[in-house]
């Protein structure tokens, strides 16, 4: 009954966990969730108050495709201030979040067949949007270099087919954050093998031990190959209003504001004038929420570095710890997935909800996200010390 491409698609990790956290919370369970990768903040005040001068002076009709512009030329304005790089209000396309912008992005550039480069570890969503338009996910492994990719490790992986390389700067799962030579290297190299960089820079306000660079900042050649997503969720902490955005060259915006045309048209106006508002009235409220995730991350590795045989990615920005659980498989009975298993019994046993490292290609690993206040993010981690103490004791 259903299409085919149904059938190659597996369903979202992180919503199923939720579900059952909702179910489990409805029973009146004290459960602590760290799955959930939400910010624990709300929306500046500004931006609510914009968003409801816009529903009174009924600012509530179709508008552009592309977005409106006033929230157009507010990105425009933030590129140039904050990323140092030159676009106009025609390279930019608004979207329902930054997830709909990447399908935007991967409908408009890919054909049947070709292969996307998708770094492990991977936000879960990547490979199966990948899969809905008919081309192929190809994994990177990056075990061996530091679990960041390199121009050498994506030389075994280029063949002819080869189309876009994703890039998640700062990285969900792994938190992990690109230096500016890093992405020179990689940027260089995508140019030499004609590969577009789709560049996910939605965690780039929560950045705590490097200066961020964003990947068409390099130079003019990488800002011609580079697709920039990013939006209003992490950074304003926006999640259910739906704004994202992508950035790119005249041509490949175009063919974007073609596809969302005919998809959903424009995002909610009144969501964009809260995003127009948030950039050009509350620009430090991401540092706001920086400085307390930096608490949080602090408090969390205090924990975690007590645990026995337990070990961690340093988290440089987000605000997601992507922990190596292998250590305790030979005190663990299960089938199928170690990490699902490994997480099922902290949900049952310890009801702590965390996402298995599976949906992100690495069974090996388990995330928590720290977008929670730190008095529930020890507990939970003591919760979990707790267990861990009770399989290898």
């Amino acid at each position: 009954m259903v299409s085919d491409r149904i059938h190659t698609v597996t369903p979202s990790y992180t919503i199923n966990i939720s579900m059952k956290v909702s179910e489990m919370k409805q029973q009146g369970k004290n459960l602590i969730d760290l799955s959930i990768g939400e910010p624990d903040f709300n929306i500046p005040e500004i931006s609510k108050k914009e968003a409801i001068k816009a529903l009174n002076h009924n600012k509530t009709k179709y508008d552009k495709v592309q977005g409106l512009l006033e929230l157009r030329k507010a990105i425009v304005k933030k590129l140039k201030n904050e990323n140092n790089l030159s676009y106009k209000v025609e390279n930019i396309v608004v979207s329902n979040g930054a997830k709909q912008a990447i399908s935007n992005t991967l409908m408009a550039l890919l054909n049947p067949g070709d292969e996307v480069l998708v770094p492990k570890p991977y936000w879960v969503s990547y490979p199966e949007m990948i899969k809905l338009v008919g081309s192929i996910p190809v994994f990177v492994d990056t075990s061996r270099t530091g679990y960041k990719i390199t121009s050498e490790l994506l030389k075994s992986y280029v063949t002819p087919r080869t189309k876009i390389l994703f890039l998640t700067n700062p990285s969900n799962p792994s938190g992990l954050v690109y230096s500016y030579e890093q992405l020179m290297e990689i940027g260089s190299f995508c140019v030499e093998n004609n590969i577009y960089i789709l560049s996910d820079e939605i965690y780039e306000r929560i950045c705590f031990n490097e200066i961020f660079t964003s990947m068409a900042s390099i130079s003019n050649a990488i800002k011609d190959k580079t697709i920039t997503i990013n939006g209003f969720s992490k950074s304003f902490a926006m999640t259910g209003l739906r704004i994202g955005y992508s950035i790119s060259n005249t041509e490949i915006a175009k063919a974007i504001s073609t596809v969302q045309g005919h998809f959903t048209s424009h995002p909610s106006t009144i969501s964009q004038w809260a995003a127009a508002a948030s950039l050009n009235e509350c620009s430090n409220a991401p540092d706001i929420m920086k400085k307390e995730y930096k608490k949080r991350r602090d408090t969390a590795v205090s924990i975690l570095n007590t645990i026995p045989q337990l070990k961690y990615l340093y988290p440089e920005g987000a605000f997601y710890i992507f922990m190596d659980i292998s250590a305790y498989k030979k005190n663990m009975k299960y089938q199928g997935s170690f990490s699902s298993a490994f997480c099922n019994n902290l949900l049952n046993k310890a009801l702590i909800a965390a996402v298995p490292g599976i949906a992100f290609g690495m069974d090996d690993f388990i995330r928590i996200s720290y977008a929670c206040s730190e008095k529930v993010l020890s507990e939970g981690l003591n919760r979990m010390s707790a267990y861990i103490r009770s399989l290898i004791e």
